[in-house]
């Protein structure tokens, strides 16, 4: 898929299918294409040549999300970052509670900076890593892209889910080996369920691959080895929740669960 690249290095305009995925809301992604390709690259969020493809890598591949997210439901999104997926599904979907969680300074402010131009009241910025937040944080749902193999990320992020909540990962084409490989670590730190979701497969140059891991109907307690992982120094976490914004209903989209998935 091929656009027209401006000065910014991003294309002119968005692909198509942007607007199925953002509907009305798709000129707001826009004012955040552009932060990413501006101030995004400048703090080190994302490297220079990401710019030319933040549509089709990133904010597509983020957004096709939103499709499998119940309404109205509160997200804790996992070493934010540049708010991949967590600012874009703040943005698709106004009904979510989206609450950033990035350890790194410079990023919480940079996160913090975006979701106040950007007018998202539906969005929190916590400083500090998931084990900072065992106990003081919980969701239904809690996302995570490009931060840990399947296994350390079930064992730093399923405390923090509410019973019969979800982890989902977005993950690259490796993901059905790498579920496979850290099967035995991801029932230890209390997942019940796995399989892998193939999303966008019908309008995206590369579809969104999403392992999805499910607790029961108690919230899970961290393993001892996170536990000790989680003993080095944390950090303070602090918050930022811009002015209320509209909601809406969701935009279902189409997606598939992959033959090697499996749960118990």
């Amino acid at each position: 898929m091929k656009h027209d690249i401006g000065q910014t290095g991003l294309p002119d305009r968005p692909p198509p299918v942007a607007s199925e995925i953002f509907g009305n809301r798709l000129q707001l992604a826009e004012h955040f294409a552009h932060l990413l390709a501006d101030t995004g690259v400048s703090h080190g969020l994302i490297g220079p040549r990401e710019a030319p493809r933040l549509w089709d890598r990133h904010l597509l591949n983020c957004g096709v999300v939103e499709s499998v997210l119940p309404h109205r439901t509160r997200v804790v999104d996992v070493g934010s970052g540049a708010g991949l997926p967590g600012i874009v599904l703040a943005i698709a979907r106004p009904d979510l509670d989206v609450v950033l969680v990035e350890p790194m300074l410079r990023r919480t402010t940079w996160l913090e900076k975006a979701a106040a131009e950007l007018s998202l009241g539906n969005v929190q910025v916590l400083r500090g890593r998931a084990q900072d937040f065992w106990g003081k944080l919980r969701a239904p749902v809690v996302t995570a892209r490009a931060v840990a193999r399947i296994g350390d990320l079930a064992a730093w992020c399923l405390p923090l889910l509410e019973g019969d909540g979800r982890l989902m990962a977005l993950k690259g084409a490796s993901a059905a080996q790498e579920l496979a490989e850290d099967e035995v670590a991801v029932r230890r730190a209390g997942g019940t369920q796995t399989q892998l979701i193939v999303l966008g497969e019908d309008v995206l140059p590369e579809p969104t691959r999403l392992v999805e891991i499910r607790i029961g109907h108690t919230p899970v307690r961290p393993t001892v080895s996170a536990q000790q992982t989680g003993k080095s120094s944390g950090r303070r976490a602090t918050t930022r929740k811009p002015d209320e914004s509209r909601r809406r209903s969701p935009n279902p989209r189409r997606g598939s669960t992959e033959p090697g998935s499996r749960g118990r």
